[in-house]
């Protein structure tokens, strides 16, 4: 699964993968054999830096240098701000005996499914990612009674009226025990004390189970789009949890993150004043040829044996210590199971186009139709 650099017109390079490839820079347009990756001109502008520390606007510093990025994220904790999930709610801070029995209530829900049988395979047929985060939804969480299921519905959440509107109904809903079958994770909902707890729970609910669904449909789509072609798809499935951990390096899901005010990072780097915010990029890092050979080739047989990815150097796909996804130790198993179960269903990808644009957002992800032949 070796890749090559390909020149285009002028000096732009597009990296050609098995089947799968990534835009540096915006290239014109060019006749490329597989699949392409068009990022955003906001990233593309990233990815063709080649300093470690650079100025991004007036306020804000770039950092993708494996030690300096270690010692940003040493330097203090993270805020409960720069968090995404665990972020204030209902108008308060997050408990941390809340946010415990989130994370473990979500991993009960996650083994309790991959231990049961997947929903019919024509559910993945449609628009990637979204009809995988529906799919892993159905999977997971169909056993919630409404009106809760609707809490994780993409039509509900994409409007902020319609969320509010579920969450005030889940609030003052009279639901109570016996004999409904609900995940761990609803049962926090049904059993809060109080109106507050309650509400916590509902937003709790919701970012978990968007934060997972939408995480491992990105990783199977992009892991798709990567392998390219069929005969690729099934030579990889000898080792999906290598191709995984080399999607994950090159669209890692934590590509950015976040630190508020300098104050404490001045003294790391003469280019961080105390009114700025630092952006620290593992995007950039795991494509940094100081750190990685032949950093732009999908090749997912370099994880060939290594007992623990994330101890490699300069391999960060889930964030850093203290501020690594709560998820993570789900993602990858739930991910090469959607991934077996496309596979086993003949999921094809039925885009035209061989090209596609990842737009910019806090999750990379690529656009793509699948079909399923089984």
């Amino acid at each position: 699964m070796s890749g090559i650099l390909r020149p285009l017109r002028g000096t732009h390079l597009i990296a050609i993968f098995n089947g799968g490839a990534i835009l540096v820079e915006e290239a014109a347009p060019a006749e490329v054999r597989g699949h392409s990756i068009v990022y955003a001109p906001r990233i593309q502008d990233l990815l063709a830096r080649e300093e470690k520390v650079f100025r991004i606007d007036a306020t804000t510093v770039g950092v993708s240098d494996c030690d300096l990025m270690a010692e940003v994220v040493a330097e203090r904790p993270v805020l409960s701000t720069e968090r995404s999930v665990y972020k204030p709610a209902a108008g308060a801070e997050i408990p941390h005996d809340s946010a415990t029995r989130t994370i473990r209530a979500l991993g009960q829900d996650v083994m309790e499914g991959i231990r049961t049988p997947p929903p019919p395979a024509r559910g993945l047929d449609g628009a990637w990612p979204y009809a995988a985060t529906s799919y892993l939804r159905q999977w997971l969480f169909a056993s919630d009674p409404l009106p809760v299921s609707l809490l994780s519905k993409r039509r509900v959440t994409r409007s902020h009226t319609l969320s509010r509107i579920v969450d005030r109904a889940i609030t003052v809903w009279p639901e109570h025990g016996g004999g409904h079958e609900r995940t761990a994770l609803a049962e926090q909902i049904r059993s809060a004390c109080d109106t507050q707890e309650r509400r916590q729970a509902i937003a709790m609910y919701r970012r978990a189970t968007a934060t997972l669904c939408d995480g491992v449909a990105a990783l199977a789509g992009n892991a798709l789009w990567l392998l390219g072609p069929a005969r690729e798809q099934e030579e990889a499935r000898g080792d999906l949890t290598a191709v995984l951990w080399e999607t994950l390096r090159l669209l890692p899901p934590a590509w950015m993150l976040y630190r508020t005010g300098g104050e404490a990072y001045t003294g790391l780097h003469p280019e961080i004043r105390p009114e700025d915010n630092v952006a620290l990029f593992p995007l950039l890092m795991h494509r940094h040829p100081d750190y990685w050979s032949d950093p732009m080739e999908f090749r997912p047989e370099r994880w060939a044996g290594v007992a623990d990815p994330e101890k490699t150097p300069a391999f960060m796909p889930f964030g850093f210590d203290g501020a690594r996804c709560w998820a993570k130790h789900l993602v990858v198993p739930l991910a090469e199971r959607l991934l077996t179960v496309a596979f086993d269903n003949r999921l094809a990808i039925r885009s035209l186009q061989q090209e596609t644009h990842v737009p910019l957002r806090s999750l990379l992800s690529v656009r793509f139709d699948a079909e399923t032949g089984a």
